[in-house]
C-alpha cells in the first residue's frame, strides 16, 4: 500500500511548533490609555516572557515593568546611543523602524513584544506591521488592550449609551473627510473623536456645518486614565471659549492628544455624579512620602487609590551596627534556645536579623520554639515574607505601646524561658524595654542597625519641597521631619503638613512647619486615609463654594516680576 506524502495533521502541528519556536514571534500588544492597571493579565504574562521588547515611547514605563530584567529594548537604546536631547522612553521613532527592529529580532528566534498605546486592532500602524509580518511568515499574535477612545471616556464619567440606546461612532479627526463629517452631523449617534487639543474647535465647527446643533453636549478630556487627567464640559458652540477661560488654550501644549465625546446622549450633563475618578480625595495630588520605596510600597499603592501620585523620599539610610558582636551573639543565643521571645519593631529589624541569618546560612526554621511578636501590619508581613508567622500583633493601637498592651507577662510555671531578644535601632526609645521589665521579662536590647541621614535628594526635588511643588507632605516620626528639612530644607506653606501623631505635630512645629492633619492613630495607613478625609473636605467646600477644584500647589502666589 502506497505512503501518502501529504503531511498528517500531526506532523504539520509539529513542524509548525518548530518554526514558531526557531523562527521567533512577535507579540502585538495594547499597551491601554494610559493607566498602567489597566493592561490586561494576558498582556503581563506576554511581557514576563519577552525577549525583547519594543514599545513605542509614550507607553514604554507602562509596560517596562511588568518585562523580566535582562529584556532588551533597542528603541530606547538605540536613542540613547544616538544620544537624542530627548530622553530614552521619549525619544520619538517611526513605526517602520519599530517594525524593522520586532522582525529582525524574531526572525533571530526572540519572542518580540511590540506595544503600542491603545489598542492594536484600532492603531493603523499595528494593522501594516502585522502585515509586514505575514508577508515574510513570521508568527504573530494580538493582545488586545483598552483603547484611549473607549478607556478615557469611562475615567471621565461619559458613558457613550443611555438606558434607551444610541449609535456610537469613533472617528479619528485627522483622517475625517468632508463625507464623515456629514454623516456624523446629520446622524444623532454619540461620536466619539480622537483630536489635539487645539484642534478641537474645528472638529466642533466640522460637526455644526455638518448639522448638528451647536448647543449639542460635549467633553474633552486630556491625559485620560492618568493622574493628570482633565475634563471640560461644554456644547460645540461654547467649547472653544471654555478652553480659553480655562486658560489652556493657545499653550504650548496644544497639539497634545484628546477624547472628545459628543452627542445628546453622551450623559456629559451628568458628569457631576458620574466622574469617579477626577473627583477622588486626592486627585492629582502630588504627595511627599519620606520613607524608602521598600517601607512606602504599601503607603504609596493606598495614596494611589485616593488618586495622589507618590513620591518617595529616603531621609534615613540604614547601616550594620559599629560592633556586630554583641549582634552575633544574641542571634547565637537565639538558635541555642536563650529566648523565650523575639520582638521586632520594624521592618528594617526583620532585615538586619534575616541578614545575619543568611550569614550563619539559617533560615525561619531556626525561629522554632520561639515565640514572635511583630509591632504592626508591616513588620509581620515582612517575617511572613520571610517565612515566619507571628504569634503576637498588637489588637489596637500599632506601636510599642499597643504591643505592650497584649504582651504576656512572664509565668515561671508556663514560661521556662524568661529572655526576650529585642533586635533595635541604635536610637530606639526605651517605652517597649521598660514595659518588659515591669511585666517580668528580662531583656536582651540589641542594636541591629544604625539610622543615619540619608543623602540629599536631586535638585529638582529639593526645588519641589521649597518652592511648593508638592501638596502634601507625609510626615511618620520626629526623625524623618528633622531629616527631610536637614535634607531638602522646609517645604512652602502651601504643603499640607500631615503627622502621624502629637510627638511628630510638635517637632513639625517647632520647625515653623503649620500642621494641617494628624493621623488619629499612630499608623501610616490611618495617617494617609486621614489626609484623604482633609483632601475630600476640601474639595467638597469648593465645589458648594462654585470655585473650581484646585490642589494646593496651584494655589502658590505668582512669582513677583523683577523690578527694571
Amino acid at each position: 500500500m502506497p505512503t501518502s506524502t501529504t503531511p498528517s495533521t500531526s506532523s504539520a502541528t509539529t513542524s509548525a511548533v518548530h518554526l514558531y519556536g526557531a523562527q521567533g514571534h512577535v507579540t502585538f500588544l495594547g499597551a491601554g490609555p494610559g493607566d498602567p492597571g489597566l493592561l490586561t493579565l494576558r498582556a503581563v504574562e506576554a511581557l514576563a516572557r519577552a525577549d525583547v521588547l519594543v514599545a513605542d515611547p509614550h507607553v514604554h514605563d507602562v509596560v517596562r515593568t511588568h518585562a523580566r530584567a535582562g529584556v532588551d529594548t533597542p528603541l530606547q537604546r538605540e536613542a540613547a546611543e544616538a544620544g537624542s536631547a530627548d530622553t530614552p522612553s521619549t525619544a520619538p521613532v517611526s513605526s517602520g523602524g519599530a517594525a524593522d527592529l520586532a522582525m529582525a529580532a524574531a526572525r533571530s528566534g526572540k519572542r518580540v513584544v511590540r506595544a503600542v498605546a491603545g489598542d492594536p486592532g484600532l492603531d493603523a500602524d499595528a494593522s501594516a506591521e502585522m502585515l509586514a509580518c505575514a508577508a515574510e511568515g513570521i508568527p504573530f499574535e494580538v493582545v488586545p488592550g483598552v483603547a484611549a477612545a473607549v478607556g478615557v471616556p469611562a475615567y471621565a464619567g461619559v458613558p457613550l449609551r443611555d438606558e434607551h440606546g444610541t449609535d456610537v461612532r469613533f472617528i479619528d479627526a485627522a483622517h475625517a473627510d468632508d463625507r464623515c463629517w456629514t454623516e456624523v452631523g446629520a446622524s444623532d449617534a454619540t461620536v466619539v473623536i480622537s483630536t489635539t487639543l487645539d484642534a478641537v474647535g474645528s472638529v466642533a465647527g466640522e460637526l455644526v456645518a455638518g448639522g448638528r446643533k451647536p448647543d449639542t453636549a460635549l467633553t474633552v478630556t486630556v491625559a485620560g486614565t492618568t493622574t493628570r487627567q482633565r475634563t471640560w464640559t461644554a456644547t460645540l458652540g461654547t467649547i472653544t471659549q471654555v478652553l480659553k477661560s480655562a486658560k489652556v488654550l493657545p499653550a504650548a501644549g496644544g497639539g497634545q492628544p484628546v477624547i472628545a465625546v459628543v452627542g445628546e446622549r453622551s450623559a456629559a450633563d451628568r458628569r457631576d455624579e458620574l466622574s469617579w475618578f477626577e473627583s477622588k480625595p486626592l486627585f492629582g495630588w502630588q504627595v511627599l512620602v519620606p520613607r524608602t520605596k521598600e517601607q512606602a510600597a504599601s503607603l504609596s499603592d493606598q495614596l494611589r487609590s485616593y488618586g495622589a501620585v507618590p513620591d518617595e523620599v529616603p531621609t534615613i539610610a540604614v547601616e550594620p551596627p559599629r560592633t556586630p558582636q554583641q549582634m552575633e551573639r544574641a542571634v547565637k543565643g537565639l538558635v541555642t534556645g536563650r529566648y523565650e521571645w523575639i520582638a521586632f519593631t520594624s521592618v528594617n529589624a526583620v532585615k538586619a536579623v534575616r541578614e545575619k541569618f543568611e550569614e550563619y546560612g539559617l533560615d525561619a526554621r531556626a525561629f522554632a520554639g520561639i515565640k514572635v511578636a511583630a509591632v504592626g501590619e508591616q513588620t509581620a508581613a515582612s517575617l511572613v515574607e520571610f517565612g515566619v508567622k507571628p504569634d503576637l500583633v498588637p489588637s489596637g493601637e500599632q506601636s510599642a505601646a499597643g504591643l505592650l498592651e497584649d504582651w504576656p507577662p512572664y509565668d515561671p510555671v508556663f514560661d521556662p524561658i524568661d529572655r526576650v531578644f529585642l533586635p533595635r535601632a541604635d536610637i530606639a526609645t526605651e517605652t517597649l524595654v521598660a514595659g518588659l521589665i515591669e511585666l517580668g521579662w528580662e531583656v536582651d536590647d540589641v542594636t541591629a542597625y544604625r539610622t543615619v541621614r540619608a543623602s540629599p535628594p536631586p535638585a529638582e526635588t529639593r526645588e519641589a519641597i521649597k518652592g511648593g511643588g508638592f501638596d502634601a507632605v507625609l510626615f511618620t516620626s520626629s526623625s524623618t521631619v528633622r531629616n527631610l528639612v536637614g535634607i531638602a530644607g522646609k517645604p512652602h506653606n502651601v504643603t499640607v503638613i500631615a503627622c502621624i501623631g502629637p510627638a511628630t505635630a510638635k517637632t513639625a512645629e517647632e520647625h515653623g512647619l503649620r500642621v494641617d492633619v494628624m493621623s488619629p492613630e499612630p499608623s501610616v495607613h490611618k495617617l494617609a486615609a486621614a489626609l484623604a478625609d482633609f483632601g475630600a473636605e476640601r474639595r467638597a467646600a469648593a465645589v458648594e463654594a462654585g470655585e473650581v477644584v484646585k490642589r494646593p500647589s496651584e494655589k502658590r502666589p505668582a512669582r513677583r516680576r523683577a523690578r527694571s
